[in-house]
């Protein structure tokens, strides 16, 4: 039995045959496409993860934060993470469209919460000689401590009555809002359609 020089029988030859036969081009081309679909979809499902976890990294904050004096106003511009987006509204009290934009702000913040939103009066910046009530409502959108939106007199482009969705789109015009995650269809394969 452990002679180099045993004879097989027919069945073990052609079992061996099966075995040690080469491989078609097209069963080797059939499996090096499922082997590639399947490393493609490996790929495609770390990438999303990946792009998810720097994109949800960072604080939440989810409201407008008041701001009561200058003090604070560069406090949160200087001391804030590098990758999160700062959107100051200077307002004050009595003047057209600045009630406005803060409630479309209140809004943004809970669509945006790794954006943070703040406001402060005019007055309570210690420059209200620079925020006159013809340049409010004003929105400062700062990031890793550099200015890269003014917006003064924002009523002069959204006009006197305007709602979250046109702040939003005014936002969006100069890149300045990320894009929205939408998780109540994120398992829509699930789910039936009627």
């Amino acid at each position: 039995m452990s002679s180099p020089f045993r004879s097989f029988s027919k069945e073990d030859k052609d079992t061996r045959k099966k075995f040690s036969r080469k491989m078609s081009v097209e069963e080797y081309e059939m499996i090096q496409d499922e082997e590639d679909k399947s490393c493609l979809r490996n790929y495609r499902k770390q990438c999303m993860q990946e792009m998810h976890q720097q994109l949800s990294f960072g604080p939440q904050f989810g409201m407008v934060y008041e701001l009561e004096n200058g003090e604070q106003f560069l406090e949160v511009i200087e001391k804030e993470l590098k990758k999160t987006t700062v959107m100051v509204n200077i307002y004050e009290d009595g003047v057209k469209g600045c009630e406005s934009l803060v409630n479309c702000l209140t809004c943004l913040a809970l669509e945006y919460p790794l954006i943070k939103f703040c406001k402060i009066k005019a007055s309570n910046t210690g420059a209200s000689d620079r925020f006159t009530d013809h340049i409010l409502p004003a929105l400062l959108v700062y990031k890793a401590g550099e200015l890269i939106g003014n917006f003064l007199h924002i009523t002069e482009q959204l006009g006197e009555e305007f709602f979250a969705v046109d702040v939003e789109t005014f936002l969006n015009e100069y890149g300045l809002l990320p894009e929205r995650e939408f998780t109540a269809c994120e398992n829509a394969s699930d789910v039936d359609i009627e």
